[in-house]
């Protein structure tokens, strides 16, 4: 059986975290969460991800810096922007750092999130030839 992808899932809000855990986990992929971009940042340099699923506007640093940064680390790294203030300024910049996709809270489409983590991981498994 196929190993399922490890998505980090990145938000200040615990209760989008636990929906994006149920979510995920309910299609067999292994899951872990943080609530601030340091804390990511941290999970992400001790271990790898095939995507994290990231909230744009949170305290301190904000996630469009957090892609940056991801990127840096591992560009293979799939990650998928999140908001709630959805602008088109926004969206630009997380194209700029390479973002995957774009997706606006809250979630109307569960299949959504779902089909948008899975074109992620397609394209992440075309680049690495998988």
């Amino acid at each position: 059986m196929e190993e399922k992808a490890r998505i980090l899932v990145v938000d200040d809000e615990v209760g989008m975290c636990d929906f994006l855990r149920y979510l995920l986990e309910g299609e067999g992929y292994a899951v872990d969460d943080a609530n601030s971009a340091p804390e990511s940042l941290t999970k992400l340099a001790e271990s790898s991800y095939d995507l994290v699923l990231a909230d744009i506007k949170m305290p301190g640093m904000d996630g469009l810096e957090m892609l940056r940064r991801i990127k840096e680390l591992d560009e293979r790294t799939v990650v998928i922007v999140m908001t709630g203030y959805s602008s088109l300024e926004t969206a630009i910049k997380a194209i700029k750092y390479n973002a995957h996709n774009y997706l606006t809270k809250p979630f109307d489409d569960p299949d959504a999130v779902l089909a948008a983590v899975e074109n992620g991981l397609a394209e992440r498994r075309e680049k690495l030839g998988e």
